[in-house]
């Protein structure tokens, strides 16, 4: 199934607001993939390409399912360019509730040290993951709208996606991550920038931070200069 997919079939097109809404919002795997490969392009960070990996991974597994089960699309006629005519699992479904549950643990138990849990920073990571929660339903909900899928589709796809994003976290942490310092040292990943953060439980309090020290030692070199 391809991943553009947000046209209304004939039975939702019209001055139908809600369903271009959700059309527009089914296209958000697309977003995502996108955002990731910007990510990877200026971090260069082992989990951000393991994450993508899963992602990855988790498609094919939804392909493999859906071959493998072959029940059809609920639409029938209304879409006729829909890349499969498979739609059990639903890959939109599974693939958002990767990205959700994997987020979901990587805020709750990755980044479980983050500068000393004040009330700010808890309140950030719980309203994140509320949005990534109803932008996960939202996207289900979208699919089962436009009539691509049925809500049992839509359902067993949210739950492939669930499980799978549960059993990469935990090969990411327990087989992967103990990896990242011996393959962030080869010779093609420090030619390709790629490094590893595993050990920084905050990412972004730790650039800050150390950004902001560098920029204000620089400035200082430089007032000293200028004197």
């Amino acid at each position: 199934m391809g991943r553009g997919e947000a046209a209304l079939p004939p039975q939702r097109a019209g001055s139908d607001l809600s369903g271009h809404l959700l059309a527009y919002l089914s296209l958000s795997p697309v977003f995502v993939i996108v955002g990731f490969v910007t990510l990877i392009i200026f971090k260069r960070e082992l989990h951000t390409i393991s994450f993508l990996g899963g992602l990855l991974l988790n498609e094919g597994v939804n392909w493999l399912i859906k071959n493998v089960i072959q029940e059809p699309r609920p639409c029938g006629g209304p879409h006729t360019a829909v890349g499969t005519k498979y739609g059990m699992p639903s890959s939109h479904s599974q693939f958002m509730w990767f990205f959700s549950v994997y987020s979901f643990l990587f805020l709750y138990l990755r980044m479980h040290q983050t500068n000393n849990a004040r009330f700010l920073d808890l309140l950030w990571r719980h309203v994140l993951s509320l949005g990534l929660l109803a932008a996960a339903f939202l996207v289900s909900y979208s699919r089962v709208y436009l009539l691509y899928h049925t809500w049992s589709q839509v359902l067993y796809g949210g739950i492939a996606g669930g499980l799978m994003a549960i059993a990469w976290f935990i090969f990411t942490q327990e087989v992967l991550t103990p990896l990242f310092p011996r393959i962030a040292a080869w010779p093609i990943s420090e030619f390709f920038l790629i490094r590893d953060t595993s050990l920084i439980p905050n990412v972004l309090w730790f650039e800050y931070t150390v950004t902001r020290a560098e920029a204000r030692n620089r400035q200082r070199k430089l007032g000293t200069k200028l004197q």
